[in-house]
């Protein structure tokens, strides 16, 4: 089985897979990979759709040439914690960071709410930020201060004086809430526009009928996010078991 970095060769033969919608499997046991190099090398160079071999190799060597040497004293914090496989979180972070990206995040800070959602301790300072990141003071800074101004993520102070940061446990329903709200300019306007075109007419009644569908759905999101809200606060019932499991 071939090790080591990924070949200009294979990189095409990953594009040719997924042109042909295969599945990672399927395409990592063509090459004869894991399925979790296929899936990390996709993610982290722009996702099935954006895919492309050529670019994603540069890319590849940009950022070898760019990287530091690894640190010699041991593995960063939080490696192999639970017998996790390093590669297939690896790639799952690089899934959820792209995911995030789509949904209107920076690529540094969808990889801050990315590495902090991940982390079991629940909460990181900047200086673990950056080494966990491999990135720049600067660059942790520069994104904590968008999510904070976003409400995505919060600070706290430990028992050390120093700032950590967490995302918070109502991060979705604030982002789900905003998401709702958002509908309310659009649906304002498009009232504006009834009285300007006059009541009645073909070009109004549309604009109405999109201003009560935004009206409906936005008030039933923010309905339902309001009764889901304790969801957020309540842990899983498998998990809820497992701690009340005696010893």
């Amino acid at each position: 089985m071939p090790g080591g970095r990924l070949t200009q060769q294979e990189r095409r033969q990953i594009a040719l897979g997924l042109a042909d919608s295969l599945p990672y499997a399927e395409i990592a046991r063509r090459l004869e990979r894991p399925t979790s190099t296929v899936t990390r090398e996709v993610m982290r160079n722009g996702g099935p759709v954006a895919y492309r071999a050529d670019l994603a190799h540069r890319a590849t060597e940009h950022r070898a040439q760019r990287r530091r040497p690894a640190p010699t004293a041991g593995p960063r914090p939080g490696t192999h914690p639970h017998g996790r496989d390093d590669e297939a979180v690896a790639a799952y972070e690089e899934q959820l960071t792209t995911v995030l990206m789509g949904s209107g995040l920076n690529r540094m800070g969808a990889r801050v709410v990315t590495c902090l959602s991940t982390t079991d301790a629940g909460s990181l300072t900047a200086a673990e930020l950056a080494q966990r990141l491999q990135v720049s003071p600067a660059s942790i800074s520069k994104a904590i201060a968008f999510l904070e101004s976003q409400s995505l993520v919060r600070r706290e102070r430990d028992e050390r004086r120093r700032d950590r940061y967490i995302v918070d446990d109502e991060l979705y329903y604030q982002a789900v809430i905003a998401s709702a709200r958002a509908n309310d300019r659009v649906i304002e306007t498009a009232r504006q526009g009834v009285a300007v075109l006059g009541p009645g007419t073909p070009a109004a009644v549309r604009l109405e009928n999109i201003a009560r569908f935004l009206d409906f759905i936005s008030e039933s999101i923010v309905r339902a996010a309001e009764q889901a809200r304790e969801v957020l606060h309540t842990k899983p019932v498998a998990a809820a078991i497992e701690d009340e499991a005696p010893e």
